[in-house]
This record gives structure tokens, sequence and C-alpha cells, in this order.
């Protein structure tokens, strides 16, 4: 029996395996990649790699053995039908007949059309018979605290969100509860609605930033038009800023807030605040 890990190079990904290896032998951990090179850290420490790619269904034939539990971590080829890449992983996984597979999703209030490709998913995978965990992962922190270059160059925290509030987590927490669902025992065919425990808006975020970095940092809402207009001017994709709009105007409507408290249950810990986000951040 293997833990196999999709994607496991991505950010997620890698956090999934050493999180992983701290809890079982590396022998047991399969980590499936597109390039070897970019897991040879991995390679080097035990851990067996597959090389597969969501484009290429015959190269997840034999990838998968009867028993395995896999973590289908989301592909983010938003214009390659992601839909389809992870039927291609599921349909694998079904014929060998494993013993559990996890996917990460988004949250069930999401509305934004980033949520489209996950909704769908969801019901391939519930559909294939396959026992299920869907790891339904708020936002991340580090969606905001990884570009804070042209944050502080205009001291402005610019988004299309209104006055909405958001319950983020760190990329670490989100892997720990896979990681707990990947190891432990009772959690086939089940929801988790992940995220952090305290709710922030962006007046907030601003505000945090400010106290920790000295400077004079303000919250600038826009409308979702003119934040797509922002992020195509910085270099980003037209169909991908009009996604990452999309959220901001499901923040301001609250689709973002997590209450259940799974994410602190699954992992056995609070998951990072804002004001420990933000202190990697800028130390980092």
């Amino acid at each position: 029996m293997s833990i196999v890990v999709t994607g496991a190079t991505g950010h997620l990904g890698r956090n999934v395996v050493e999180q992983l290896l701290e809890k079982v032998p590396a022998e047991q951990i399969t980590a499936v990649v597109r390039d070897e090179q970019k897991a040879a850290d991995f390679a080097a420490r035990g851990v067996k790699l597959a090389v597969a790619d969501y484009n290429a269904p015959e190269t997840f034939g034999s990838l998968f053995g009867a028993g395995d539990k896999v973590l289908l971590i989301s592909g983010n080829e938003f214009d390659k039908g992601r839909v389809q890449q992870h039927k291609v992983v599921i349909d694998a996984a079904g014929a060998a007949g494993v013993a559990l597979l996890a996917y990460t999703s988004a949250p069930g209030a999401l509305k934004a059309a980033l949520a489209d490709d996950h909704r769908a998913t969801e019901e391939v995978l519930l559909a294939s018979g396959l026992p299920y965990t869907l790891l339904r992962n708020g936002w991340y922190f580090e969606n905001y605290t990884e570009n804070l270059a042209p944050v502080l160059e205009h001291g402005a925290v610019v988004q299309a969100a209104g006055d909405g509030r958001i319950s983020a987590a760190s990329r670490a927490d989100y892997a720990a509860a896979a990681v707990a669902v990947l190891t432990g025992a009772g959690h086939e065919n089940k929801i988790y609605e992940l995220g952090g425990d305290e709710p922030f808006g962006f007046a907030e975020y601003a505000a945090e930033l400010s106290r920790q970095t000295g400077r004079e940092i303000a919250y600038t809402p826009v409308t979702p038009e003119a934040l797509t207009g922002i992020l195509t001017g910085a270099g980003l994709p037209a169909p991908l800023a009009e996604i990452l709009a999309g959220v901001d105007a499901s923040i301001e409507k609250g689709e973002l807030v997590v209450t259940t408290g799974d994410l602190a249950r699954l992992t056995g810990r609070p998951p990072q605040r804002l004001t420990e986000a933000v202190a990697a951040a800028v130390k980092g």
C-alpha cells in the first residue's frame, strides 16, 4: 500500500510530501511528478517517484495499486480542461481499486467561476463509486503574502472585495489536513470545509502590514472590472485575471468565510493567524 500524491512538486504537494515524511516511512510514499529532476530531493530521501501527466491518460495506466490512498491535487492549467484531467486520475484509481481518493476542492459556498471545475470534479468522483474525501480548501494566505513587493511599493492593498471577510489559512495547514486524512482512519466519504478560524477583511490585512513593516499601507477597494484591468496590466492572462476578480466578488458576499472548525479538528492545532502569516512573509 502506497500513499500517492499527485502534483507533488507544486507548492501544496511539496508541503504534503514533507509532512508525510514526518509520519510514515519514505518507501510508503509515491510522489507523482511530471519532471523527475524537480523531485530529486524526494528521491534522495527514499520517496518513490512516478512520472505522469494529467494530459496523458496512459501515464496513469498502472500507477496505482489496490489499497493505495491517493491525494488528487487539483491541476492549475485552467486552459486545458481541468475536469477531464482530474477524471484521468479518478478513472485510473477506480480501475486499480484504491482504498481512498482525497481531492483538494473549493469551499461549498463558493459560487465564483473558480469553483466550477471543482464542483464538476466532485460529481465525477462521487459517480465513480470510490471511497472519497473532499478537502474543500479555503483561500491561502500565500495568495497575498507571496506577492508583497507591489503592495509595499505602492503602499496599497488593492482588491475588489469591498468589506468582505475571508477565512484564510497557510499551505502548511491545508497540507496537514490532507496528511491527517491520508494517514488516519475513518475519513471515507467525508466532506471537510477547511479554512482559518479568524476571518479578516482587507482593511485589517493592510493595517497588519502597516504595523509590521512600519510603512503606511491602505486598503484600496476597486471594482472587479478595475481589478481585472490591473491584473492583466501586470501580465496575467485575461481569463485568470477574471477568475481572481470573481473570487474577490465572492469574498465580498461572504462566500469564503468558513465556520466549521474542520481544519483545526483535522490537524489538531489552530490554523495560522493573520498576524503570523504577515510576520512570516515580512521576515522571509
